[in-house]
Parts: C-alpha cells; sequence; structure tokens
C-alpha cells in the first residue's frame, strides 16, 4: 500500500506529464500484477464505491480521537475534503504498533469483505486498526478509497501511454486493449502485454474518436481553409455508442464503455440485419418517426439504465442508431483508410440493406461556402441538432481528441439573465471558497425561484471577489447554505430545457454554467421564469 500512496501524492504533485508517466511506468514495474491490476483499475478512474457512510466515518474519528461531532463537521466545512480532513485530524499513530498496512490488493479485499454489511461497532474497530497501520500519506489514500472518492491527478491518456510503453506498443493498440472496461485481476493486467491480448477481443469496441470544438469569434474560413477538403455532418444530441457485429455476438457499447443493449433493444435486434464483422460509430437518438427528427434528449433520458423495457416505453420514446462511421467491415479494421473512403464503403453497406426504422445513415451537409453553411448553421434547433461535425474528408479516424481532422461547430448556447441567491462552499482545490451557487429568476408573487445550481465559468480571481461578497451580504444560514442578498446578476448557459415536477420552477435546464458576471446589470434587468418558458415555447415550435 505505501508504493502506492507514494505513487498517489507523486503524480497529485506534479504539473508534468512526463514526471506522471515515469512514476506510473516505475510503479508498476515495481509491483506484482495483482497490485498493479488494482492500481492500474484506479488510475483509469474508476472507483470502489462508498464502503463507509461519512456519517460512520466522522462518528469513527471523533470517538477514536475523543473529540465532540461538532468540531469535525466544522473542520469538514473548512477543509472540504471528508477524507483529508479525518486524516488531518487523526495523529500518527504508527508509532503504536509495529503492524503496516497490506499490499494494495490485500488491502481492498480485506476492506471489501470486513465492511460491506458490517454493523457500525464492527466497521469503527476496523477502521481505528487499518489508521493506527498507516502513515499520513497511507492514511489519506485508504481514505479516499472508503469514501468512494479516489480521483487520481493523471489522465487516462498518460496512464495508457505508461502501459503501451512497457508493452512495447503504440498507445492506440493499448487504448483498444483496455476498451470495454477493465477488470482488476492479474489476469487481466497481464493481458494487456499479451500480443492477442484478451480472449474476449471480439466483444471490445474501438477507442473513440472526439472532435474539438471551434471556439466562439474564431474565423472558420481561416481555420479550415477550403470547404470541399472537409465532410460536413449534422452534431447529433443523442448518445454516442458504437454497435458491433461479429461473429461471438452483437453488442451497443457506450462512449462510457457501458453495455447499453439492454436499454435499446431494438437497436440489438436491427444489427442482424448487418453481416458479421461491422463495427458501426454513431449516435444513440429518440426518434420522430412521423416526422423523421430526433426526439428531445429528455425523452431519451427515459430509456437509459433500464434492463427491461416496456412495450408501453417503446412506444412513447422510439430509438434509432444515426450512424456516421464504418469501423470495421468483414472483420478488418478501417481505422487507417480516409473519411471518405470509410463513407462510401458505409453508404455501399446501407445502400445494400435499404431502410430499417431503427437504422439510419447520418446525412452529408451540402454548402457552396462557409457563409451559406453558416446560414444553415443557424437551423439546428429547428432539427433538433447541435451544430455541425466537420470532418477532413482524407483523415483517419484517431484515438482520442486529437487535434486537426474532426472539430464540432455547436449552435450558441440559450443564456439567461439570473441571480445569485445561495451559495455552498466547494472541494478539493477550491475548499474554503463559495463556488457552488444556485441562481433564480422572478416569478411574479412568488418572488425569486431556483432554476440552475452552477459553478463553473468564472476565473479564479472572480471566485475570490464573489466569495467575499458572499460573506458580506449573508441573509441566512442553513447548515453549509448562505442565503445572500439577491443582487448580484450572472448571465447562465445552457444547453436545452425541459419540464420537470422535481424541480421548483418546473423547469429543468441542460449542462448550466456561468457565461458572465454581468455586473452592468441590477437584479431588476435580470430575466423572469416567464422568459424561460417562452424559451421552452420555442423549442417546442422548433
Amino acid at each position: 500500500m505505501k508504493r502506492f500512496a507514494d505513487l498517489y501524492f507523486a503524480l497529485d504533485s506534479s504539473n508534468r506529464n512526463r514526471d506522471k508517466l515515469q512514476s506510473i511506468v516505475d510503479y508498476l514495474n515495481q509491483v506484482p500484477p495483482e497490485d498493479a491490476a488494482w492500481a492500474v483499475y484506479f488510475l483509469l478512474g474508476n472507483r470502489l464505491g462508498r464502503l463507509v457512510s461519512g456519517r460512520v466515518l466522522r462518528q469513527a474519528v471523533a470517538h477514536i480521537m475523543d473529540l465532540p461531532e461538532w468540531l469535525v463537521e466544522a473542520s469538514y466545512a473548512q477543509v472540504g475534503d471528508l477524507a483529508e480532513t479525518v486524516a488531518l485530524l487523526l495523529p500518527d499513530l504508527t508509532s503504536n504498533t509495529a503492524e503496516t498496512l497490506p499490499s494494495l490488493h490485500r488491502l481492498v479485499e480485506r476492506l471489501r469483505v470486513g465492511l460491506v454489511g458490517a454493523d457500525e461497532s464492527s466497521t469503527q474497530d476496523l477502521l481505528a486498526t487499518l489508521w493506527q497501520s498507516a502513515d499520513s500519506n497511507e492514511r489519506l489514500v485508504l481514505n479516499k478509497l472508503l469514501t468512494g472518492g479516489m480521483r487520481v491527478g493523471v489522465s487516462r491518456a498518460t496512464v495508457i501511454k505508461a502501459l503501451a510503453q512497457l508493452a512495447g506498443v503504440e498507445p492506440g493498440v493499448m487504448a483498444h486493449r483496455i476498451m470495454g472496461g477493465f477488470s482488476p485481476q492479474a489476469e487481466s493486467y497481464l493481458a494487456l502485454f499479451e500480443e492477442q491480448s484478451r480472449a474476449d477481443a471480439s466483444a471490445r469496441p474501438y477507442p473513440f474518436y472526439l472532435a474539438n470544438p471551434i471556439d466562439e469569434g474564431c474565423s472558420i474560413s481561416e481555420l479550415l481553409g477550403d470547404l470541399d477538403e472537409w465532410q460536413i455532418e449534422w452534431k447529433w444530441d443523442g448518445i454516442r455508442a458504437q454497435l458491433l457485429r461479429r461473429e461471438a455476438a452483437s453488442l451497443l457499447w457506450s462512449r462510457g464503455e457501458e453495455l447499453v443493449g439492454e436499454s435499446f433493444p431494438e437497436i440489438i435486434d436491427a444489427v442482424e440485419v448487418l453481416p458479421k464483422g461491422v463495427v458501426l460509430d454513431g449516435e444513440l437518438l429518440g426518434w420522430d418517426v412521423d416526422r423523421q427528427r430526433p426526439l428531445p434528449f429528455a425523452a431519451l433520458q427515459q430509456r437509459l439504465g433500464r434492463k427491461r423495457i416496456s412495450n408501453s416505453l417503446r412506444q412513447a420514446v422510439p430509438v434509432c442508431f444515426m450512424a456516421y462511421d464504418l469501423l470495421e467491415y468483414e472483420g478488418i479494421d478501417l481505422r487507417e483508410e480516409s473519411t471518405l473512403k470509410r463513407r462510401e464503403r458505409m453508404e455501399s453497406l446501407f445502400a445494400v440493406l435499404g431502410q430499417h426504422p431503427c437504422m439510419c445513415l447520418s446525412p452529408i451537409v451540402e454548402a457552396s461556402d462557409w457563409q451559406a453553411l453558416q446560414k444553415l448553421r443557424l437551423e439546428s434547433r429547428q432539427r433538433r441538432v447541435e451544430g455541425f461535425m466537420i470532418k477532413r474528408k482524407a483523415g483517419p479516424y484517431r484515438v482520442g481528441r486529437v487535434r486537426g481532422d474532426w472539430w464540432k461547430w455547436k449552435v450558441d448556447p440559450f443564456t439567461l439573465d439570473a441571480v445569485l441567491v445561495n451559495a455552498v462552499q466547494g472541494h478539493g482545490r477550491r475548499a474554503g471558497l463559495y463556488t457552488d451557487y444556485t441562481f433564480a429568476l422572478r416569478d411574479g408573487a412568488q418572488g425569486w425561484v431556483p432554476f440552475a445550481k452552477a459553478y463553473s465559468g468564472l476565473t479564479d480571481a472572480e471566485i475570490r471577489r464573489v466569495d467575499a461578497w458572499i460573506r458580506r451580504h449573508t441573509l441566512e444560514r442553513h447548515g453549509p447554505v448562505r442565503i445572500v442578498e439577491p443582487k448580484l446578476v450572472f448571465e447562465i448557459a445552457f444547453e436545452g430545457i425541459a419540464e420537470s415536477r422535481r424541480h421548483k420552477c418546473g423547469l429543468a435546464v441542460r449542462f448550466p454554467r456561468i457565461h458572465r458576471w454581468r455586473e452592468d446589470k441590477t437584479a431588476e434587468e435580470a430575466d423572469d421564469l416567464q422568459g424561460l418558458r417562452e424559451l421552452l415555447e420555442k423549442q417546442k415550435g422548433d
């Protein structure tokens, strides 16, 4: 465990990817496969889940240290991270025992066996034993495992590069080997270094190619040059997925590396029309069959996470797989072929298949020049799409977010001017600062009605200024929440609106974030809830 804790702090303390890469390589070279498997599992962003509730953890440290629980709560509010709070409250206990923590894989096994289903007394006894066996660094990492908050300061791409370096292969090859989920077992780890990696290779999707956004105000003609070099498609607002039709099985993988076929059985049925050895990249969409256009994303969400889809839900939210790339045909990997060549192959495939209600081919958008394309882009919301995908015709299908060949030119978001009404302190790097905000719109006699929460969009300097203002203008406190005077106005951007019975205002917005601080406006000049309702009606009308 000590080596993994040292790796955690080495990654957390460095800002250089080269140093992080070397730290991972050194660690994996030093530990047995059983530990390496769990380390890779955590480094890739996976977690154990919450093994101990926050309440039990706070009570345990209060009991061991003979502290009042209010002091533990106050410390947590100041630090902003429960795992770190507990580690700071505990003194150096290792001098009282000769025991040390077991290796990483044995520690994980002990936690899962000893804590799952245990009563509070047994849990506190085990925590006390483990804390007494750990130094300060190990204790923090142990607490991260316990709370399910294990986030390691390294990107997935860096982890894949480290594994590729150890295996002597290209990162793209390793990225493919690790797709479809990684099991934290020694056998799975060792299989990453075999030439024919993993027995279930036929069930794995390919790593997804991700587009870079075109910044607001950018001259698209200067950025991309001749329009004839690019293939233009609509950017669909659904769930990115790969549809696999191979000898072993027909599978539907989401970009989050989850099998989602149970939520979309019609798509699994539809894939049977494809010849074996085909992999399609595309988008899962709720589909308006009559008008041949996507349903709102909120409708599609009703299908997510369900293991059984009723006939009534099938009828209420029909779905479609919108294919826009062919990655494999007749079992041959086509990713190094050009976008244009892959498109020609895919069109030939769909021409043979004919029309299918659950399988669509993403249409090519034609325009005479960039200016004409900009005019078409203004129709995005009427078409229920997010803008354009712009792909270099001569480009291959790459791995990850590689700049140059794939771009997304999204439609401008909805915006409203709203007023800050309450705030909560952030966590981690933002601990001690009020950074999590609730914004409201005026609704006649009801006054200010909350409609969105947001915590991104301000600079560090602006956050400090807003934090100081919140402390000076607090009206009430309810636990960690500060109710403030409704005076500060912010422009809030969001992607869409849906009716919602869970929200007080009756509406929910998608991906809200702070667009800018409107210091030039007073609260009286902010938008009201009627403005949000009008945007919803416009969206419905579109």
